[in-house]
């Protein structure tokens, strides 16, 4: 719930008595945000006391009277606006006329409101007002989020690519100086280490793109009926190829029918992802295990491997971006450091939860819970 500070400026003590009544229990409720606002209220009689209650603490929206015994209206505007602040200015007169208003919008007041006016015309534009600043305030710091956004996409981009590029270059250098001799078959194995650092750059680019699709909440999501059983098949027979050149079992336990409302791209990123990872960190000739448990509360997806495991310490980290477990059984492996926090995310989105139990040398389970009754997942 959002409160904004009301001062209202009037040398009329009934008018700041009878505007204080009108506006001390008014609530707003903004379906734009499904945010409620409440007020403060404080209230000034002259210029002086208006400065001294302005530092005492933040004023949102300033109710002025265009007349006051030690200044205008008008030359409290000028100054408010030289200053950063961000307010809004509700200015009140007995004087009424269009050239008055026009001159104080000009100068940067938001409303006018000519006296005498009743309390629901007061909270009329009290209400615009608020409803201006509350939208206003959100319009910044979506920008300000969609900056950090793209600052941090690029700089972990920059960051992340200058070892592959690095790689690339050293690779083209040999061939150009023909290092292992002039026979063309003498490079296929530099051509392959180069499609190698080119796959792990599209990786990363994919895994970067969805992260920040999914953390930025500018991606549309399509809710509608998923079939689970579809999608492990589908996720099985993505790594059937690697699967079986290594020797490794892939076992589905989905009851038949099971399925949920939700953004199939993001439950297809979940057995995708938890699928590939068991193939990838396994053992040659292990196996995987995939199982869904489909209840009327709850989805549970469970993908255990019989590969390289972890310790727990390795396990607290493993949600983090850009995470990755380094050591000489993972050396070789190709990853970003995105796909297990990318899910963790998406998991959010359904009021779920995503854990992993794992020994070294013994395999790993990881666990998702996806609820079905949750608003984000139903539009």
């Amino acid at each position: 719930m959002d409160l904004l500070n009301i001062l209202i400026v009037d040398d009329e003590y009934g008018m700041r008595r009878g505007a204080e009544r009108a506006l001390r229990d008014m609530h707003l409720h903004l379906h734009d945000i499904n945010g409620d606002v409440r007020f403060s209220i404080r209230t000034a009689a002259d210029g002086k006391e208006l400065e001294e209650k302005m530092n005492e603490g933040p004023t949102d929206i300033l109710v002025l009277d265009y007349k006051l015994p030690d200044t205008t209206g008008l030359d409290i505007l000028d100054r408010l606006m030289k200053q950063p602040l961000d307010l809004l200015v509700i200015m009140i007169t007995a004087y009424a006329s269009l050239d008055t208003a026009v001159t104080a919008t000009r100068r940067g007041a938001y409303d006018f409101l000519a006296k005498p006016f009743t309390p629901e015309e007061l909270r009329g534009a009290v209400r615009k007002a608020a409803r201006h600043l509350i939208l206003q305030r959100q319009a910044r710091r979506l920008a300000e989020e969609k900056r950090q956004v793209r600052f941090q996409f690029v700089s972990v981009l920059a960051h992340e690519m200058k070892s592959p590029i690095s790689a690339i270059e050293g690779y083209l250098q040999m061939m150009r100086e023909r290092a292992v001799g002039d026979r063309l078959a003498d490079y296929d194995h530099i051509v392959d280490r180069c499609l190698v650092r080119i796959e792990g750059m599209r990786k990363l680019i994919s895994d970067l793109l969805d992260m920040t699709s999914i953390e930025s909440g500018q991606r549309q999501r399509a809710i509608a009926t998923v079939e689970l059983g579809e999608l492990a098949r589908q996720a099985a027979e993505n790594v059937r190829g690697e699967a079986a050149r290594r020797g490794i079992a892939i076992e589905l336990d989905v009851p038949e029918g099971a399925r949920m409302e939700a953004d199939r791209a993001e439950i297809e990123m979940i057995f995708n992802n938890l699928v590939s990872n068991a193939v990838k960190y396994n053992r040659d000739g292990g196996r995987v295990g995939v199982r869904v448990r489909d209840s009327d509360g709850e989805v549970r997806i469970a993908v255990e491997d019989s590969g390289i495991g972890m310790t727990p310490e390795e396990c607290q980290r493993l949600f983090s971006d850009f995470s990755r477990i380094k050591n000489d059984k993972t050396r070789h492996i190709l990853g970003s450091g995105l796909g297990l926090s990318t899910l963790k995310k998406i998991v959010t989105l359904y009021d779920g939860d995503i854990a992993v139990k794992s020994q070294p040398d013994a395999g790993s389970t990881f666990s998702v819970v996806l609820r079905r009754d949750v608003p984000s997942a139903s539009r």
